[in-house]
């Protein structure tokens, strides 16, 4: 349980920085992020590099006892790299090109800039790479932030022609795969396929996906090649990235594979994700100053998947932020209640945003453990406070690692992507489904894994599936094999990889283990809302639905008042032919979970449970105090039982 921050030599006066060195020990900082929006100070003109400057707060910190996180510069390419390759700007879908003037604005297919970027990168690792205090790199930085992932540019096609071209050899393969009989749009060779933009109605959805797909694969090897330097030079270092949370522009699972990661490190800023994702407005309201209680666990479970058991928090909220379209002050506690979070979550590191708020540029409105004046912020006191009880705590010092849980939640990027692009129904989100699922499981006091489809899914006695657009044979003979209670929601199994509806009707493959076929689809408007009940539960559809046909032996567990099955059963798999309003999705994941074998606690409205170890950690998110379900005999370790907004409390389990 350690605890970092982020900052910016370079934006500061020399003078200072032996000062603040001293004040983040003080405070109870151990790791420190700087340098990856620096180039234009490492390299202020093409090729005269300027390191004394970075020597300096290299050196500052380590000899303060700060171990350093260095990240490459190439977020940012200075204006000289612009002016000297204007065609390393990325290109809008719409054909504009955007401006130099913030930040990532460049186009990740540029061979021309790659090769910058590596020629930077050698250079910082060459000078730096073997240093006994910078313990971590970092590449990049939110790789695809602010929409500059997919780039539509002259480069970007030419890479994606070659890469159409090594996935089907032929194009008459690709036009058979793409359909391209349909509209007339077959290719004669790959060198004449376009960028699937600017069309006077839709693409070929099969189009728009390998487009996703390949500039997945662009974002994965251009952060590999900064990897593939850096191994060389810094053998003993671990290697990260720092991802978003709920963002899917690319493939996390196939970004981390082959050694691309040793850590998987996210950025977390609760309320302003909560302000940004579509949640119902009541939830926004009720959660305005502490965040939606799943909203960060959401991404702490997915990216602890991601770093094969190993994850940080590189950027952690530390108080408003300027980026939200609101961004309230959080209520009192919630910075420290956060740190915990994290760590029960199984983050080794938990860095905040940033030391000092910077008084200038662009975010000038972001919060930062310090206030401008160098006085600590109220979320840097708060810091200061669980610095000082992790360090006065032998049980919360020497936390391992989690353990597996009992409960997956399957979480598959292209099926977000197959979502989007034919949505069907504008307010249908496949990640907004997948939540309301995860959120209903952590309400009934479970540990939750989110996995790839791909992964090893034998251990677990729940495995649930909100949605998967593609079902293929091997994630079936999981199913056959496993003794898991399992449960699919809607859509799943609709599509095939060539984003063709199966031949066998959906849910496909999953017909094996599931006799049922999806006859038709709709998609509800607000007015539309078919209802059902389940026990003494009661509830509607929402966004989506489908009729759907019991074949076999399955039986149909509940109905919709118009007769239509709702919930499905065959064995040990369950099928809900529809997104159910919240409650019926508790219902639903409650009753597998005791057929699994998995013990739930519904617990109070806004509180959280998470274990690690032998230590079960409490969090109250909500507006009214709540009682910690802890046992007679537990052994407090931090805080109490009575939990007000923004209290957190631990106990060791008897």
């Amino acid at each position: 349980m350690q605890l970092g921050v982020c900052y910016y030599p370079e934006q500061w006066p020399r003078s200072m920085w032996a000062d603040d060195a001293k004040r983040m020990v003080e405070l109870g900082i151990t790791h420190v992020r700087i340098a990856e929006f620096a180039w234009s100070r490492m390299e202020p003109r093409a090729g005269e590099f300027a390191w004394g400057w970075l020597d300096e707060a290299v050196e500052t910190l380590a000899s303060a006892g700060l171990k350093l996180v260095l990240g490459t510069p190439t977020a940012s390419p200075p204006k000289w790299l612009i002016d000297a390759h204007p065609d390393v700007l990325p290109v809008r879908a719409d054909g504009v090109r955007w401006n130099f003037g913030s930040r990532r604005h460049y186009d990740i297919s540029s061979e021309t800039y790659r090769r910058e970027c590596v020629r930077i990168v050698t250079a910082m690792v060459e000078r730096y790479g073997r240093h006994p205090s910078i313990v971590a790199w970092q590449t990049d930085n939110e790789l695809g932030c602010h929409e500059t992932v997919p780039s539509y540019s002259g480069a970007a096609l030419a890479r994606f022609q070659t890469w159409l071209q090594r996935r089907y050899e032929r194009v008459e393969a690709l036009n058979d795969a793409w359909g391209n009989v349909f509209w007339s749009m077959e290719y004669l060779s790959f060198d004449t396929i376009g960028l699937p933009n600017r069309t006077p109605t839709d693409a070929n959805p099969i189009h728009l996906l390998d487009f996703r797909r390949f500039m997945s694969d662009e974002v994965a090897s251009f952060h590999r090649e900064q990897i593939d330097v850096l191994r060389q030079h810094a053998p003993k270092a671990d290697l990260l990235h720092n991802f978003m949370g709920f963002f899917t522009t690319f493939d996390h699972y196939r970004f981390a594979e082959d050694n691309a990661l040793d850590v998987a490190a996210w950025d977390s800023y609760p309320i302003a994700r909560t302000e940004s994702i579509a949640l119902p407005e009541e939830q926004k309201a009720r959660y305005a100053r502490t965040a939606h209680p799943d909203v960060s666990a959401f991404d702490h479970d997915r990216y602890r998947a991601i770093g094969a058991g190993r994850f940080w928090v590189m950027e952690q909220q530390a108080g408003p932020v300027n980026w939200a379209p609101w961004n309230p002050v959080p209520a009192k506690g919630m910075v420290r209640l956060w740190a915990y979070e994290a760590f029960a979550h199984g983050a080794e590191l938990v860095s905040y945003f940033r030391w000092r708020q910077c008084p200038y540029a662009q975010e000038q409105m972001h919060s930062g453990l310090n206030l401008p004046n160098n006085e600590l912020s109220p979320g840097g006191l708060e810091v200061q406070q669980a610095a000082r009880e992790i360090a006065s705590s032998a049980a919360l010092a020497g936390l391992g690692a989690p353990a597996r849980a009992a409960t997956a939640v399957v979480f598959d990027y292209e099926t977000q992507w197959m979502f989007e692009i034919q949505r069907h129904g504008k307010t249908f989100d496949y990640q907004t489904l997948a939540f309301d699922y995860y959120e209903a499981l952590r309400e009934l006091g479970l540990d939750v894994d989110i996995v790839s489809s791909k992964a090893d899914l034998s251990p677990y006695r729940l495995v649930v599936v909100p949605s998967i657009a593609v079902i293929d044979e091997t994630l079936v003979d999981q199913i056959e094999r496993s003794s898991a209670q399992w449960v699919f929601g809607p859509r799943s199994g609709s599509k095939t990889t060539a984003f063709a509806i199966p031949s066998s009707l959906p849910p496909g493959a999953l017909q094996r283990v599931l006799p049922m076929q999806v006859l038709e689809v709709e998609t509800l408007r607000p007015t539309l809302t078919p209802a059902l009940s389940i026990g003494d539960t009661q509830g509607v559809a929402l966004h989506w639905r489908e009729h759907v046909r019991a074949n076999g032996e399955t039986t149909v567990d509940a109905q919709f008042d118009d007769t239509w099955p709702a919930i499905l059963t065959h064995g040990r798999v369950r099928y809900v032919a529809g997104w159910l309003s919240h409650a019926l999705h508790r219902e639903v994941l409650q009753r597998a979970a005791k057929d699994a074998g998995v013990e739930t606690q519904l617990l109070a409205d806004g509180l959280r449970i998470r274990r690690r170890g032998d230590l079960t950690f409490a969090f109250n998110f909500g507006p009214e105090p709540v009682q910690a379900p802890a046992p007679v005999n537990a052994t407090f370790v931090l805080g109490h039982s009575e939990l007000k907004t923004g209290d957190v409390c631990v106990w060791r389990n008897a």
